[in-house]
């Protein structure tokens, strides 16, 4: 009988984790701990020591690195582990930037458990798993070139398209930069003629769809991109 991998599955949704723990085969996979954000994170997989960590890339806590930051600093303590990062987004730069942080595969969150269950022992076993698109991405980053776009080149002037920012509507996204440039609620909701109830009701729903925790790593987010 073959003898079950570890895991922990770090990401800050208590029903995604409970969600995938249901999915996985559990034959093939033991989830021994789970870790809701960066420093709860690195702290369980330090303790537990599993064969596999399932790392969600965007993660509240720490110094704002999310799975990244979790990877770096448990590789620095454990340098055998092997990170299979698991997230909503396919954007080249959270491919890469996990890893290069030492995460030895990357898959979204639309992959059937059966997937992540195969994913999770190829990765434990050494091998890299990715998608072809987002190994795409990772090949071109370590050859020195930049990602490949996959969207037509933006006019000069304006932000590079960004697959996350398409998740949000119209209104969503108004809100989003008043509320990283600084607006309280209340200024952002006099800005755009509605209540301050409705603005927080508008960051709920745009933090859920970037899988962001608050407005500080909202900011940095917008920052990031040239939405502030």
């Amino acid at each position: 009988m073959t003898i079950p991998l570890t895991a922990v599955i770090v990401d800050d949704h208590a029903i995604f984790r409970a969600g995938l723990r249901a999915d996985l085969d559990p034959a093939r996979v033991e989830i021994v701990g789970e870790a809701g954000d960066v420093d709860a994170a690195v702290r369980e997989v330090l303790e537990r020591e599993p064969d596999v960590v399932l790392l969600d890339v965007h993660l509240p806590g720490g110094a704002g690195g999310g799975g990244a930051e979790v990877a770096a600093r448990v590789l620095e303590r454990r340098p055998g582990t092997r990170f299979l990062a698991l997230s909503v987004s396919d954007a080249a730069e959270d491919v890469v930037a996990v890893i290069r942080a030492g995460a030895r595969g990357y898959i979204t969150k639309t992959a059937s458990g059966a997937d992540v269950t195969e994913a999770a022992a190829r990765v434990a076993g050494g091998d890299a798993v990715f998608s072809p698109r987002l190994a795409g991405f990772v090949l071109d980053a370590f050859r020195g070139s930049p990602p490949s776009p996959s969207a037509p080149a933006p006019e000069a002037g304006e932000p590079a398209r960004d697959e996350d920012l398409d998740r949000l509507s119209s209104r969503e996204r108004d809100v989003m930069r008043l509320v990283a440039r600084g607006y309280t609620y209340r200024e952002a909701g006099a800005e755009l003629f509605i209540s301050d109830r409705t603005v927080e009701s508008h960051v709920s729903s745009v933090l859920r769809k970037l899988q962001l925790s608050n407005r500080h790593e909202l900011t940095r987010w917008a920052a990031r991109r040239g939405y502030a």
